[in-house]
């Protein structure tokens, strides 16, 4: 079985080791988000792909569920005592050997398809993982400036989406949230032919705004999954009116979409044939089943592993469920 999935990153990756699980002989790709990457003291930093290749490499620290395990912070310490910027973003002594890598890789002219497999072959995650794109995106959100009130359309700016995330804690509202350079980006070597070869394509439970919709946006990839013929099952990210984790309900509601789990999959309603929400959403059932969805309501919170392989099961149940129709 090939499954391709499309990922984010804290979730996404915690979904990918139960499906590794539930799946040990499925060949599976992961397309992952690249539109959360930043530079930070002059390096390349890849959040979401390395919360990936970490997890499922076996190197995350699992407390968090994103950095090394056994991280130290050295490096920080002092570029805190020389007052470098960017402190609110803390990058461990660990975790700074990937960047560094990336870094000079990428400067050497090789794309970062190219960097992910190579800095995959240390970890070796089971999976083909995959950038989105080899060229630049990344999400930025329209906040007031600080001198605009909220209701002042002409105070505005614009910030990098990690600022808005880790440093505001997405206290700020979001007027917009845009993705840079998404238009014009192409998809990564092997992203389209992952889609069309697919015998499963899965949305994990990833923040549907800033993890699933940017990789969507790359120019050809929301059309190659709608062109799909694997059936396309997502998972909901949200549970009982609120997100599984992070702050998924203030990018929801930057974009007008209410924070549910009938919600989400409306999002996604012209891709998807299957979605799952959880138990206590089982009342989503028939409202997303009336836009012609399949849609059934099983357990969704990833406790641990074996709760995380239960959930892909159900997923690919689905998925043939969908197929035999």
């Amino acid at each position: 079985m090939r499954i391709t999935a499309l990922a984010g990153g804290i979730g996404g990756s915690r979904f990918l080791r139960g499906l590794l699980r539930a799946a040990p002989d499925a060949q599976v790709t992961v397309i992952g988000n690249t539109a959360d990457d930043i530079t930070l003291h002059g390096l390349h930093v890849s959040p979401d792909l390395d919360t990936v290749m970490y997890t499922l490499g076996g190197g995350i620290e699992e407390s968090q569920g994103w950095g090394r395990t056994g991280e130290t912070f050295a490096v920080a310490s002092e570029l805190a005592e020389y007052g470098a910027e960017a402190q609110w973003f803390t990058l461990g002594d660990r975790d700074l050997a990937t960047h560094l890598i990336r870094t000079r890789m990428l400067a050497a002219g090789y794309p970062l398809s190219a960097v992910t497999e190579a800095l995959c072959d240390r970890w070796q995650p089971g999976v083909r993982l995959l950038p989105m794109t080899d060229d630049r995106v990344e999400t930025h959100v329209v906040v007031a400036s600080a001198s605009g009130s909220e209701d002042d359309g002409a105070s505005e700016r614009a910030i990098h989406f990690q600022e808005w995330w880790v440093r505001l804690h997405a206290e700020v509202p979001a007027r917009r949230i845009v993705l840079v350079g998404a238009d014009q980006a192409k998809p990564a070597p092997g992203v389209l032919d992952a889609l069309a070869s697919a015998d499963v394509i899965v949305l994990p439970p990833s923040n549907p705004v800033v993890s699933i919709g940017p990789i969507l946006a790359v120019a050809g990839v929301r059309d190659a999954v709608r062109a799909a013929t694997a059936p396309v099952v997502g998972l909901s990210p949200i549970i009982g009116g609120s997100p599984v984790r992070g702050m998924a309900d203030a990018a929801l509601q930057a974009i007008g979409v209410p924070t549910t789990a009938a919600g989400v999959a409306e999002l996604f309603a012209d891709l998807l044939d299957g979605w799952l929400v959880d138990t206590v959403d089982a009342d989503a059932v028939p409202v997303v089943e009336a836009a012609g969805v399949r849609c059934a309501a099983v357990p969704l919170w990833m406790t641990d592993v074996d709760a995380a392989a239960a959930m892909a099961r159900a997923a690919l149940d689905l998925a043939e469920e969908v197929r035999a129709r």
